[in-house]
């Protein structure tokens, strides 16, 4: 795959949202290494639950 069309892709999955569990990883091991980490299940729940019960965090 062409680096063009790897870096086109990464920002739609970012764009759609379809990154934010591996950004949260990132950012726990950067920024709180050696705690503990939600399983991506777990990780979905939470953001699931969060986009409900919060209108703002949609943008719509």
């Amino acid at each position: 795959m062409s680096r063009r069309l790897r870096t086109a892709w990464r920002l739609l999955r970012e764009f759609a949202g379809e990154r934010a569990y591996e950004i949260y990883l990132e950012h726990r091991h950067r920024h709180h290494p050696g705690e503990p980490v939600l399983s991506e299940r777990e990780f979905w729940r939470h953001h699931v639950d969060r986009r409900d019960h919060d209108p703002r965090s949609t943008c719509c």
